[in-house]
């Protein structure tokens, strides 16, 4: 990737920050005038609607626009009704403002072709080579990210869901001390990055805080800081892709507890531990998957005392403190460790 390409992605990346922090305020400020006028509520815009406004709105007074490619502020807007669509389904949070230099991404679809094995053709940038293999498919868009100082392109496509023919029956207990204990006994270790550089990090941050914001000196300690935060970021998704690879391809059902990591995270006391785990990407890449794989979740209630009740008798406890990790039954004698004891009555849900 040559000079002028990294600048294009720069724009492009730019456009579609502006885009979206256009349409949400935008929205935002149509939501405030429906609240404070009940009777004289405006329609809320669709992606289309929001798409043509910003061309007759915006565009015409910003000509840097037709430098980009049209769907990348197109795919933002699109992009940005989708998480209001979440909003209010209360699947997630009001969208919030991009800041430069923070996620920068842009979405690109129409003419994107895979040429040979390692190079891709995008709209206006051109052809970019990949350090990876390309599959050889057909695609109709494109998402190209920047983390630290590198890019990075993502590209959906359609593959065959495999059928699996395992019939076997994993319960996962995920924790702090462990990642998961399995009912099979088998223990599995988080890979705990952020604690593992939690000094690094903050020694390098501190030693930039007297930099001067803008200054090359600042610009490099930046790029130094944020490749250790993409450091942190490979290695917790490195171990969580093998372990919910592992348990996709070698179990016919995967029996896990429905939890409330926004409510877990909000101990303080535990916070950093819990997002070090990462318990929601775990669930999210163990969903699609045993899609892939053929394999079926099953997803217990919150509610369900996986931790009081004893594998062996059935008996549930009335009490146990989190500070207990082993699990001693008192009216069979049964003594187990507790997150095993908790991921054999989870695998026992599915009959």
């Amino acid at each position: 990737m040559n000079n002028s390409q990294r600048t294009q992605l720069g724009k492009h990346c730019g456009v579609a920050r502006h885009a979206w922090n256009w349409g949400l305020w935008l929205t935002k400020n149509i939501l405030h005038h429906n609240k404070a006028n009940p009777d004289e509520k405006l329609k809320f815009p669709t992606a289309i609607d929001l798409h043509k406004l910003l061309v007759a709105m915006v565009k015409s007074e910003n000509a840097w626009y037709y430098e980009c490619a049209k769907s990348t502020p197109q795919q933002a807007l699109m992009a940005l009704r989708e998480a209001w669509k979440r909003c209010f389904k209360k699947t997630a949070g009001v969208p919030k403002f991009k800041k430069k230099g923070q996620r920068d991404s842009f979405t690109l679809e129409g003419a994107v072709k895979i040429l040979g094995s390692n190079k891709i053709q995008v709209p206006k940038i051109g052809i970019l080579k990949t350090y990876e293999r390309l599959p050889q498919v057909s695609i109709k868009s494109c998402t190209i990210s920047r983390q630290a100082d590198r890019w990075f392109i993502s590209f959906g496509f359609e593959v065959e869901t495999q059928k699996s023919d395992q019939t076997s029956i994993v319960g996962v207990d995920l924790g702090i001390k462990a990642l998961a204990t399995l009912s099979t006994g088998e223990v599995i270790t988080g890979a705990k990055s952020y604690k593992q550089y939690a000094a690094k990090l903050s020694r390098m941050q501190w030693h930039n805080r007297h930099k001067v914001i803008g200054s090359s000196n600042w610009k490099k300690a930046q790029v130094k800081i944020a490749r250790l935060h993409r450091k942190i970021a490979n290695i917790g998704k490195n171990t969580l892709h093998n372990l919910t690879t592992l348990l996709a391809k070698n179990h016919g059902t995967v029996v896990m507890e429905d939890l409330n990591v926004s409510g877990m995270m909000a101990n303080h006391k535990l916070a950093a531990s819990i997002a070090d785990m990462g318990f929601y990407e775990f669930r999210r890449q163990l969903t699609y998957k045993c899609e892939l794989y053929g394999s079926k979740l099953v997803v217990v209630d919150r509610w369900f005392p996986s931790s009081k009740i004893c594998s062996n008798c059935g008996i549930k406890k009335e009490t146990l403190f989190l500070s207990e990790r082993v699990f001693d039954g008192s009216d069979c004698g049964f003594v187990i460790e507790r997150d095993l004891n908790a991921a054999i009555n989870l695998s026992k849900t599915v009959s």
